[in-house]
């Protein structure tokens, strides 16, 4: 393992940045309104507790481990489980699919907590191991422990029901185990659907609210020895599970409660930060907090259990680390005082700090300008001031309710929902940030008749009104967006995916791409289908990596185009997969690969402002931000028999670029035909030139993708 540390700029940033808020604290000290001292008090804690925790999480984002994954030896004994309780069957035939086609000999064992037939039916078919016991004790742990009584291998991966892995999850793990100190192997936790509550998708960018715990601050821990098992897409060593005695069981967060121990005991734990596996992100607001609940009140239980900060076997780095994540869950209690201060200030006319608003604001305001600074370069790209403070005002009240586990010994253990469909009671969740809205709403007017007559003065005023309209506005913003979630229409997710696609009625076949891509259907916008109506049947062919995926399918709907688009018709399909149709052929592509963020070029990353500053300055123009322009086209080369089907991608300044399922002969003549073409002003055919520029993988094999150009242009 090596580390990766910050740029000399950074470093000198992050000392300022912890000078100027110990300055700034110690300061704050004689500002405090000692004739109000509940409420000054309170803020000035609150300020104590951001600073902390800005403090701990330089320590978790400082240093980041760089590991490279060591092959695997040959001949380890791997039991693979994925343990379920309520999820659909299609759910879970998917992570086995994925589970079973993954390379290094393993067995497969599906864990049914639900103790339902169907469940067995399905492993049957699909050739796993099936296992349920007679009881649900201790949910997930128990279950887990259960298994390693009718198990024996030595390794033992983990997936939850909805999590898909990669081919090679395997042979990118198991070789860290050559070091017999390491207990467990932990992978990042990515998700597949990037519509969910958890992301926010833009043009070019696809933000994921757990992007930074498991893209930074996981190798920040892993740097010291202290990364998370995070309960799933990891790798664990049966024999330090048998010596802590089995998976923990007194808390609600079995999977962190479970490092701890294996901490204590001197092993070692390794983080892999290559996203392997892809799961099923909470869809509404109501899944996204009851998790959020469950962590931190298990976080609240193993720190109680655990005695993190004084209990014996853990290194200060180890009990920084935990006491970090356990911290983090206070959050809320913090974010209620800073929503609470206006309206206090407002309906009261008390002011939590004496001082001269110069003085302050002079102090503040840097102290601040340097915290923003500091979580947005050592969040690498991360971070997102805007949408952070939404998500931290979004589950504020969860977070406080998560603190009774200081004092609840037993609390049940909590699935988190994955079926899309079941978005909850939205307005029930927000109510406690609708009430605290409220107030300060109503505290404005207040406010700004005390302003008028001066019984606040005018710069505090001004102050406490822009930090209530500020609140308010992330508010409307987190209500919108909770709302817009809660009126998912659709049964499960679709793929955003160009994929070469042709449709075929009464004998006339059309070339297109998908614009959204599922197991159960597709949108497809390509040539217009003469005579085509809604409810009319249409045979299909999908042209993925390696194969050809052919079903029949139904229209659901059938438009014409607008005038200019680069397509003649877009028509919804729902496929019609008989008991002997190749739907897993498809599901498997679909599912355990990053593929949609390749081939749509979208970034998870925002460069930081020092960062891009610095880039400017060298010369470096940074990323384009324009979107792909997509195409259909035929392929036709000597010795090829067929003309291939491809996508085509097409942006501003850049030559186009062309996705082929099959590696294609760049050195022999090629012609390519775009039917639509005639509708953007091409060529309709035309000679063209390849040039090999890389290939992006899926689970069924690799787009291969060139550059195109006109042969004349060679």
């Amino acid at each position: 393992m090596t580390t990766e540390l910050p740029g000399r700029a950074i470093r000198w940033l992050v000392v300022a940045y912890v000078l100027v808020g110990l300055t700034y604290l110690a300061w704050r000290i004689d500002t405090i309104n000692l004739s109000a001292p509940l409420f000054s008090i309170a803020l000035y804690a609150a300020e104590v507790y951001g600073y902390i925790s800005g403090l701990l999480f330089v320590l978790m984002t400082y240093r980041l481990s760089v590991r490279e994954a060591p092959p695997p030896e040959p001949g380890l004994s791997v039991d693979v489980y994925v343990p379920t309780y309520n999820e659909s069957v299609e759910l879970i035939r998917r992570t086995l699919l994925a589970v079973m086609r993954m390379d290094y000999p393993h067995v497969t064992w599906l864990l049914d907590d639900g103790r339902r037939e169907s469940m067995r039916a399905l492993a049957q078919e699909l050739g796993c191991r099936y296992l349920a016991r007679s009881d649900n004790a201790h949910a997930k742990a128990g279950n887990l422990n259960h298994a390693l009584k009718h198990s024996s291998g030595e390794l033992i991966a983990i997936f939850d029901a909805d999590h898909a892995p990669r081919k090679d999850f395997l042979v990118k793990t198991l070789g860290y185990f050559r070091d017999q100190r390491v207990a467990f192997v932990q992978t990042p936790q990515d998700f597949f659907n990037i519509d969910s509550f958890n992301h926010r998708l833009g043009k070019k960018r696809v933000w994921d609210e757990q992007a930074l715990f498991f893209k930074v601050i996981q190798r920040g821990k892993d740097a010291l020895n202290a990364a998370f098992f995070c309960g799933s897409c990891a790798v664990i060593r049966r024999a330090a599970v048998a010596r802590i005695g089995g998976f923990a069981t007194e808390t609600v967060t079995e999977d962190v409660h479970t490092a701890i121990r294996m901490h204590k005991l001197g092993y070692q734990s390794v983080y892999h930060a290559e996203s392997l596996a892809f799961g099923l992100a909470p869809h509404s607001i109501d899944t996204y907090l009851k998790q959020r609940m469950r962590w931190g009140m298990g976080a609240m239980q193993v720190f109680r259990r655990e005695n993190i900060l004084f209990g014996r076997g853990l290194t200060l780095g180890q009990r920084l680390n935990y006491l970090a994540s356990a911290l983090f869950f206070f959050e809320g209690w913090q974010k209620l005082v800073f929503f609470l201060t206006p309206p206090v200030v407002f309906l009261t006319g008390v002011l939590p700090i004496i001082s001269p608003l110069n003085n302050f604001l002079l102090l503040f305001c840097l102290y601040y300008l340097l915290s923003i600074l500091v979580h947005l370069e050592l969040g690498r790209g991360y971070n997102s001031l805007f949408l952070s403070e939404q998500y931290a005002m979004a589950r504020f009240f969860a977070f406080m309710s998560t603190s009774v586990g200081l004092f609840r010994k037993n609390i049940p253990f909590a699935v988190t929902d994955k079926q899309m469909t079941q978005t909850g009671k939205m307005w029930l969740w927000l109510s406690p940030l609708l009430v605290l809205c409220a107030v300060a709403a109503a505290s404005v007017p207040v406010g700004l008749y005390r302003i008028y007559t001066g019984s606040i003065p005018l710069g505090a005023g001004l102050v406490t009104l822009f930090w209530t309209l500020m609140t308010l506005g992330s508010a409307a913003a987190v209500a919108a967006y909770a709302r817009k979630h809660s009126r998912n229409r659709r049964a499960e997710y679709r793929f955003p995916l160009r994929v070469p696609a042709t449709l075929t009625v009464n004998g006339k076949t059309c070339l297109g791409l998908t614009a959204d891509l599922s197991p159960n259907g597709a949108l497809y916008l390509g040539e217009a289908i003469p005579g085509l109506a809604l409810g009319d049947a249409v045979d299909v062919a999908l042209h993925l990596p390696n194969l050809i995926v052919r079903d029949t399918a139904i229209a659901t709907f059938v438009r014409a185009a607008a005038p200019g688009a680069p397509y003649g018709m877009s028509v919804g399909l729902r496929f019609n997969w008989s008991a002997h149709g190749n739907t897993g052929a498809l599901e498997t592509f679909l599912f355990g690969s990053r593929l949609q963020l390749e081939m749509g070029a979208l970034r998870e990353t925002e460069t930081p402002p020092l960062t891009r500053l610095a880039e400017i300055l060298g010369g470096d123009e940074g990323r384009s931000s324009v979107a792909y322009i997509w195409a259909a086209g035929l392929l036709m080369q000597p010795l090829r028999v067929d003309m291939l089907p491809v996508a085509i991608a097409t942006m501003d300044g850049a030559a186009p670029l062309l996705f082929s399922s099959t590696e294609l002969d760049f050195h022999a003549s090629a012609t390519l035909r775009q039917p639509l073409a005639a509708r953007a002003g091409g060529a309709h055919e035309q000679s063209i030139r390849l040039t090999p520029t890389g290939r992006v993988s899926t689970p069924t094999g690799d787009f291969h993708l060139y550059h195109i150009a006109p042969h004349s242009a060679a």
